[in-house]
């Protein structure tokens, strides 16, 4: 599925399904709640929290999966495509970052 794919498969769930989109700043809150989530498995995996019995049968990749479903939402309400943005913002970061990750002595 592209980016584009998905934001139309989107749009057409929160239509039929979810009836309309939460607005703008509702959305925003639960992207913010949905990252959350994702840091606390992220924090219980990889860093030094361990996992609660409730945490146990939590899933990674459905969390993620949560966050971008959220941010597609954001970026369909706000007339955003987001091919054409990351496109965009990896142009910025090839020309802004040609050569500082190279010359960063902690990368080395």
């Amino acid at each position: 599925m592209t980016i584009k794919e998905a934001q139309t498969t989107v749009d057409q769930w929160i239509t039929t399904t979810g009836i309309r989109y939460f607005n703008e700043l509702t959305n925003t809150a639960i992207l913010m709640e949905e990252v959350g989530e994702v840091a606390r498995i992220m924090s219980r995996k990889y860093g030094e929290q361990s996992f609660k019995e409730s945490d146990k049968k939590v899933d990674l990749g459905d969390e993620m999966a949560d966050v971008l479903f959220v941010l597609i939402c954001l970026a369909n309400q706000t007339g955003i495509d987001l091919t054409e943005a990351l496109q965009k913002n990896l142009e910025k970061k090839n020309i802004r970052d040609a050569d500082r990750h190279k010359n960063n002595e902690k990368l080395k």
